[in-house]
């Protein structure tokens, strides 16, 4: 067949009989190349899907709920399915979901909130954003603190901090780490609110020797601390919501407004 050349040849070649033995040799690898590869084994890896049947038995947690809206504690149990089990790819994944109670105020919703929620773990994929779906719900009604001085939105928010937390403890999700000049600084904001609490603390003392009063106790009065941190932190009762971790922890120093658990500060 004719080709008509409409522009000027700038050079050529001439395809020698060693350049065809070399194109053969390097297709001929490439050929053996891909039938080694189809000859290994491979991994038979199981993804979650909807085709995936329930097994007899799973394993799951069990977690109380106890808000002040309801008389009754509620029972969330979250069981998990395990993937892979006994191979390198071992997953364990959230499979269904149940909230019990002896509250059937709400067993409608809570009933559908369960199913559909069950439906997405068993669909598969990434299952981490019903976290913050979840947590953003607000009850136009207010929230309430749970135990350990946490701030909760609303009930459903509460419920997705417990699939958060679960989530955790099956490795689907982690805890952003503090970097170390982040925890050093917060270490340092709380020792300089203790040394300030026991500044005021021996002022009033002093005073109350110079102006003596009837005394219904004896020994002095100190605020008491409670326990509301992660991993054991004590915060003063009289803390206020930090908008930034939702912790009771922010407290008055030097005229500004700075939180004890995550390091806020208003003033910078």
């Amino acid at each position: 067949m004719a080709v008509k050349i409409d522009q000027k040849i700038k050079g050529y070649a001439v395809v020698t009989p060693e350049d065809k033995a070399k194109d053969a040799a390097v297709k001929a690898e490439a050929v053996a190349r891909t039938v080694v590869e189809a000859q290994l084994p491979t991994a038979d890896v199981i993804q979650m899907h909807e085709r995936i049947e329930r097994p007899e038995i799973l394993i799951g947690s069990t977690y109380k709920i106890k808000s002040p809206l309801f008389e009754h504690a509620l029972y969330v149990t979250i069981n998990d399915i395990v993937l892979n089990a006994g191979s390198e790819h071992e997953q364990r994944r959230p499979f269904e979901i149940f909230i019990n109670s002896k509250n059937m105020d709400h067993f409608q919703w809570i009933v559908a909130l369960t199913r559909i929620m069950s439906a997405v773990f068993r669909k598969g994929g990434d299952v981490t954003f019903l976290v913050d779906e979840m947590k953003a719900v607000f009850d136009p009604k207010g929230g309430y603190f749970k135990a350990g001085g946490v701030y909760m939105p609303s009930l459903v928010a509460e419920l997705g901090s417990i699939v958060e937390d679960h989530l955790k403890s099956i490795g689907l999700m982690h805890d952003p780490e503090k970097s170390d000049a982040q925890r050093a600084m917060i270490a340092e904001k709380r020792a300089a609110y203790a040394a300030l609490t026991s500044k005021k603390n021996s002022d009033v003392s002093a005073s109350a020797d110079l102006f003596p009063s009837p005394k219904v106790r004896d020994d002095e009065r100190v605020e008491d601390l409670e326990v509301t941190g992660d991993g054991g932190v004590s915060f003063p009762p009289s803390a206020t919501m930090c908008h930034k971790c939702s912790a009771k922890a922010l407290v008055i120093m030097d005229g500004c407004a700075t939180c004890l658990n995550c390091g806020y500060s208003k003033c910078g």
